[in-house]
């Protein structure tokens, strides 16, 4: 890195930890109203946009170790938002859907998320709006650029079901990754 852009890596830096920190912030106050955790609604997020899953494939998409994700699906059933049925294509392996009352559930989440990301975007003046967004797609791009230089398939795999940014560049894409935990790190965090 050249010596004059680690000023601005360091803004960077502090600026996405801090986007990081308020949207989760945020992202815990609204799904509050809507009931669930943080992590039981990416388990509703990830079944509403791919459908009845392998419980192992899920836990994949979603980065969790398997007791953290029987945990989550679990009081999701209690709660009627979730549940099991056995896998047609191999009897040792049960795949996990959302109930009607589950769909409802991730439908109010999504909207919830999406509101807030609109009450932001108010807050940005119009004739910027578009270019705010766009960089943020070109962001993304230099991230997955990157991580593919140290980490070949993470980005995407990480990425996978997520919605597209920026349709050219098709950054995740949801293409279905490299499917395996990727050789970056510990494996699978626990939430």
């Amino acid at each position: 890195m050249k010596a004059e852009a680690a000023p601005e890596a360091a803004r960077l830096r502090v600026a996405i930890r801090a986007l990081v920190r308020r949207f989760a912030v945020s992202e815990r106050a609204d799904l509050a109203c809507c009931g669930v955790t943080v992590a039981q609604a990416a388990a509703l997020e990830a079944l509403g946009a791919e459908g009845p899953t392998r419980l192992r494939d899920l836990g994949r998409r979603l980065g969790i170790a398997p007791s953290t994700l029987t945990r989550n699906l679990a009081r999701l059933e209690a709660s009627g938002l979730v549940e099991r049925e056995r896998d047609a294509e191999d009897a040792r392996s049960a795949r996990v859907g959302l109930t009607a009352q589950g769909r409802r559930a991730a439908r109010a989440v999504a909207a919830q998320e999406e509101g807030f990301a609109r009450q932001v975007l108010a807050r940005i003046p119009a004739v910027r709006r578009s270019a705010v967004v766009e960089s943020l797609g070109d962001l993304l791009a230099a991230v997955r650029a990157e991580t593919e230089e140290c980490c070949p398939g993470a980005f995407d795999h990480l990425m996978t079901g997520f919605a597209v940014v920026d349709a050219e560049e098709s950054v995740g894409a949801g293409d279905g990754g490299c499917g395996t935990t990727c050789g970056c790190g510990p494996g699978p965090a626990t939430r």
